[in-house]
């Protein structure tokens, strides 16, 4: 690690196969090297590129979690190799990412309307998690002790978020982190159910409180807060409804953040009592934002190479324009983006 290397909180959000967007992040602040990672939060895909990290770091640090996170989504790629959710001959040849023309996309929208995981699933047969419990060793993600790691799920019957420490992480509390209920059945764990925890938590913020020795939060977004039009086809509307949903309480935190931080400016509250967070976000929605949501299911090996020097370029951008903040600002203007004029990086 260099020796001018700054503490950072990661915050990984989900989203599907964009998690490999974040994979390259992760990948090029890893080797970048000037960055200490003190605590990871998150959910669904982003739970997955923390535990493939918190495994490989524990066997061979920075290099051991670029190797892990590379082997993962190899592995989702092979996996997904023979899966009809694959683009179609024309998507190929006009080099479209989506799914959209693809019949079976189409069939498996249509079935989650008129029936539930319970009735076409009843084995309740998973190779997702097949895939995680091969690829991630959670022996080694237990004793990952080089920073602290929080996984978020929510708990069905209290809609409450639940997070899941280290100490405890298992192939199973991963799953339900990623438990799209019109997809998977809930997720049991200890005798609760659990689904995805994008409706809660898409990451959660509020563990890194008090539990790492930064105040730096680097969030990895990879779904799209602003998204200009107004959806008219069912499809386009259940997926701007979702993607709505999954950021609403990453919004809430934010927006808690930033009273803090005014009420602490003012003098109301005490900076002895009460810390001030430093915001930082990392995305690159004018490329994301065109993919479409039924990309997040296309696991083409070609398409997760893609995102993931996507994600590369866009965190060295990042670190070359905002590294010096880090520790001493935000850079990202959370008054600036709940005034509805959308986030504005400094820098």
């Amino acid at each position: 690690m260099a020796e001018t290397s700054k503490p950072i909180n990661l915050a990984l959000q989900g989203g599907g196969a964009h998690g490999a967007f974040t994979w390259g992040v992760l990948d090029r602040i890893l080797e970048d090297g000037r960055l200490r990672i003190t605590g990871i939060s998150g959910t669904s895909a982003g739970a997955m590129n923390a535990v493939a990290l918190a495994d490989g770091f524990t066997r061979d640090g920075p290099d051991g979690a670029r190797a892990a996170l590379d082997h993962f989504w190899r592995s989702m790629s092979e996996s997904a190799r023979h899966s009809p959710l694959r683009r179609t001959p024309i998507d190929l040849l006009m080099g479209h990412w989506g799914l959209e023309n693809n019949p079976v996309y189409h069939a498996m929208n249509a079935l989650a309307h008129v029936a539930s995981p319970y009735q076409l699933n009843p084995m309740n047969i998973n190779p997702l998690r097949d895939l995680v419990e091969e690829s991630i060793d959670f022996a080694m993600v237990r004793q990952c002790t080089a920073f602290k790691l929080f996984i978020s799920a929510t708990n069905v019957e209290t809609g409450k978020v639940k997070v899941f420490p280290r100490k405890e992480l298992t192939a199973d509390m991963v799953m339900a982190s990623a438990c799209l209920p019109d997809l998977f059945q809930a997720v049991e764990i200890d005798g609760v159910p659990y689904w995805d925890g994008g409706y809660m938590g898409n990451p959660s913020l509020f563990p890194f409180h008090g539990e790492t020795d930064t105040d730096d939060i680097l969030v990895v977004q990879i779904n799209p807060i602003e998204r200009k039009g107004v959806p008219k086809t069912p499809q386009e509307i259940q997926n701007r409804m979702s993607e709505i949903s999954f950021n609403s309480s990453l919004l809430k935190e934010l927006r808690a953040i930033d009273f803090v931080d005014r009420l602490i400016c003012q003098g109301k509250l005490s900076p002895d009592e009460y810390r001030q967070v430093r915001v930082h976000i990392v995305e690159n929605q004018a490329e994301m934002n065109p993919l479409g949501a039924s990309s997040k299911m296309n696991a083409e090996w070609e398409f997760l190479v893609k995102l993931r020097d996507m994600g590369r370029t866009t965190a060295t951008r990042w670190l070359e324009a905002n590294f010096a903040d880090i520790g001493e600002r935000s850079t990202v203007d959370l008054r600036q983006m709940f005034q509805g004029i959308g986030a504005q990086h400094q820098g």
